[in-house]
């Protein structure tokens, strides 16, 4: 697929993913998302990427629906169609985003550059790991427009937050600092504009050339786990370690501990 609304790059084993209508603030319609949803199935297949970045182009991350598309009847809700035909708008337009990312076992990382404000921070709040400007902000604005969060967010946020933090951002609608995200745990790490996309390129190129089937089997297990009893994690663990300790970068590891130098992960 040849890509208008989004950037797809390579490079030292990262994909960066990056929406490209600055714009609108990276406002997102039908032909950005089915492009997003694919470039995420590309990375997942591509045996040359360990990890994957998401982030914007120009001041916003992504400011969720297209509010005028929207207004027109034009948008993702197709608000001025039968209900017949909106019955599954969000899940022909909007979820193949989720659900590709169920299936992506890589880490998944956010540099949050700007604004991500509804569906956009639902979009933020998808990855394992986020990273904001100090110019950034977030928001679950859906309330604004009498809406919920529709793309995962009531599923998603509380995991990240807590229920009272979440509950509080749905219900007011209300955007908060970096600086704020920082202190509920919602971002790792916040920096400068100009620093961000070089920092959180290094932590994801250190993660990628990593161990990659020991990165890969941990987060499966860290998402796994939250719903089901110990002693049932523990059984996946077993099984997990057991696939681990066949790689050769398991056997990699202890090398260069004994002979005090830099390990040659191989991902495999």
């Amino acid at each position: 697929m040849t890509y208008e609304a989004i950037l797809y790059d390579v490079a030292d084993r990262v994909a960066t993913i990056t929406l490209n209508k600055p714009e609108r603030l990276n406002a997102f319609d039908d032909h950005m998302l089915t492009e997003w949803a694919d470039a995420i199935g590309r990375a997942d297949q591509d045996r040359g990427v360990g990890a994957v970045i998401i982030t914007g182009a120009g001041r916003g991350f992504c400011s969720g629906m297209n509010v005028a598309a929207e207004a027109g009847g034009s948008g993702v809700l197709r608000t001025q169609a039968s209900v017949a035909d909106r019955r599954h708008s969000l899940r022909d337009r909007v979820h193949p985003i989720p659900r590709a990312l169920i299936q992506l076992e890589k880490p998944y990382i956010a540099a949050i550059n700007g604004a991500a404000a509804g569906a956009g921070m639902d979009m933020a709040t998808m990855a394992d790991i986020r990273f904001m400007s100090t110019t950034a902000r977030v928001g679950m604005t859906y309330v604004r427009m009498g809406l919920i969060p529709g793309d995962g967010g009531t599923y998603s946020l509380p995991r990240v937050v807590g229920t009272q933090r979440a509950l509080d951002m749905i219900w007011t609608g209300k955007m908060i600092t970096a600086q704020e995200a920082l202190e509920i745990g919602y971002a790792l790490a916040v920096y400068e504009p100009e620093e961000l996309m070089p920092r959180v390129t290094e932590y994801a190129k250190k993660i990628a050339n990593g161990p990659g089937v020991a990165v890969q089997l941990s987060k499966k297990l860290v998402y796994r786990s939250a719903n089901i009893p110990f002693d049932e994690h523990l059984d996946m663990a077993q099984m997990a370690m057991f696939i681990a300790q066949s790689t050769e970068d398991a056997r990699e590891g202890p090398r260069e501990f004994v002979e005090k130098r830099e390990p040659q992960f191989k991902g495999s």
